[in-house]
């Protein structure tokens, strides 16, 4: 299992959890990837939660939606909606992205079916994110693939990370990164 953790700020506030207790463990398990999500503040303090993590973790660090902050990480993952936020075409979409955050940043995209996947293979990602696996806390509106994920997830030309209740000892063939959320402590 690789692991990709994601650090949901109000998850870890809820849990009264700091961000060095949450990286403390990320390093315990030999994470290679943290996505920070914020869905609730400010882009000034989003801004200062990404510099206190980058003084904390020297691994890959995502920034969840916000890609105008991408210069205090190394890449940006997008859901489905903001993608086409962006453009309705999903390629000048990506080209768009690429021209605001660089073309030496990771860029990490969720898909939840086949539809969605074969688009992304047609793009120039770094990996999807695929699920979600089990239903979570934080997503409740997200579709449950359960098992076929694995399938879903063969489809796919780039590294797939499992998203959605994802456990460390979940086993996939297709799957390249587990994403464990803010409650792995």
């Amino acid at each position: 299992m690789r692991l990709y953790a994601l650090c949901d700020r109000d998850v870890l506030r809820a849990r009264d959890v700091s961000f060095a207790q949450l990286i403390d463990k990320v390093k315990s398990l030999n994470g290679e990837i943290v996505q920070y999500r914020n869905k609730n503040d400010d882009i000034a303090t989003i801004k200062n939660d990404l510099i206190e993590l980058r003084q904390l973790w020297d691994g890959f660090l995502i920034i969840n939606d916000h890609y105008e902050l991408a210069a205090y990480c190394d890449g940006v993952h997008i859901g489905q909606d903001d993608l086409y936020a962006i453009d309705t075409d999903p390629s000048r979409a990506l080209s768009i992205l690429k021209l605001a955050i660089g073309n030496d940043k990771i860029i990490g995209l969720s898909t939840h079916n086949s539809e969605e996947i074969a688009i992304a293979n047609t793009l120039e990602l770094n990996y999807i994110g695929l699920g979600a696996y089990r239903s979570t806390a934080t997503k409740k509106e997200a579709g449950v693939l359960g098992d076929s994920l694995d399938q879903f997830a063969k489809e796919s030309i780039h590294p797939v990370a499992a998203i959605g209740g994802v456990k460390s000892d979940d086993i996939f063939e297709f799957v390249t990164y587990h994403v464990i959320g803010s409650g792995l402590l």
